[in-house]
């Protein structure tokens, strides 16, 4: 890898989105920071995030936006994801948003989704899966599955924080604003600190 802490060159990375919609303008935000720095960027979908339509946007429209960013087609079935370790796609993998749901699937080896068997199948190389939180219940029902993937071997997270600890006290959103510098991070072998962003 480059040197250089605003350069991607020659790092394969898989983006891969979870059904946290609230979320999905700052994931493509960082899609496109990520482009910029010269990253090889591929793009998977949830089922939830490919196919539902919500006040933030259609999911036509979310496809349209995840391959003009990337240059190519997005990964949203489970068997255009499962060759991702097999042909040791990718170099990273991030999951932005990760949402509750899919914490609770990757902490209890569950792979029914597309971002889950990507997950799956990427680990299987040691390569490291970079998690952007985004979940109602972080601090509740989601807990001790955040806790069990921090105990895993190359699982790392982005920074993240309470949202609104007045009206959603458990809520916890990454910033997603640290996901290059995280990433960077993970590629090293590091989890990038500290962990609970201000």
């Amino acid at each position: 890898m480059s040197e250089s802490k605003n350069d991607f060159t020659g790092i394969k990375i898989g983006f891969a989105v979870c059904g946290s919609f609230c979320t999905f303008s700052k994931a493509f935000e960082q899609m496109i920071k990520l482009k910029a720095m010269n990253a090889d960027l591929t793009v998977i979908m949830s089922f939830n995030a490919s196919s539902l339509d919500t006040r933030f946007g259609t999911a036509t429209d979310n496809i349209i936006t995840a391959e003009s960013i990337s240059g190519k087609g997005i990964i949203n079935t489970i068997p255009l994801a499962e060759p991702i370790g097999p042909k040791k796609m990718f170099d990273l993998l991030i999951v932005a948003p990760c949402t509750g749901n899919t914490l609770g699937k990757l902490a209890s080896g569950i792979t029914d989704t597309p971002v889950t068997m990507a997950v799956k199948s990427h680990l299987r190389n040691g390569r490291p899966v970079l998690i952007a939180v985004s979940t109602n219940d972080a601090l509740s029902a989601s807990a001790k599955n955040i806790g069990t993937l921090m105990n895993l071997k190359n699982i790392y997270f982005v920074p993240f924080g309470q949202d609104d600890f007045i009206k959603k006290p458990s809520s916890i959103v990454a910033d997603f604003s640290k996901i290059p510098e995280a990433a960077k991070a993970a590629l090293d072998g590091r989890q990038l600190q500290p962990m609970i962003a201000k």
